[in-house]
């Protein structure tokens, strides 16, 4: 298989990740966005890697890496968009208090 052809698809997954992280508001797809992004990055690595076909397989191996770390990201993003529904009852990023001062303390707005 060409290079081309998974590079394409790779940077076609990008774009829509940084398209969903840039312009969307809602905080669980702004978290699919990151994931795609990752994805896209994932496939780069598992291409060159194929592409490179060296003994040690660097690609596949930082390829497990990031997924250990996307499965991380997602763990903690999802307790923070939790968090912030349960404080202002919303996941909208850009509707979110900004000042300490909006939020008692048994986690609702004033």
């Amino acid at each position: 298989m060409p290079l081309l052809l998974p590079l394409t698809i790779s940077c076609g997954l990008f774009g829509l990740g940084l398209y969903a992280v840039l312009a969307r508001r809602h905080a669980v797809m702004v978290l699919l966005g990151i994931e795609l992004m990752l994805n896209a990055v994932n496939l780069n690595l598992v291409a060159f890697d194929t592409w490179w076909a060296d003994q040690v397989h660097t690609g596949q191996s930082l390829t497990l890496f990031v997924v250990a770390l996307a499965a991380a990201e997602i763990g903690v993003g999802l307790a923070i968009v939790l968090a912030l529904f349960r404080a202002a009852g919303q996941v909208d990023v850009d509707e979110q208090p900004t000042e300490p001062a909006d939020v008692v303390e048994d986690g609702g707005l004033r």
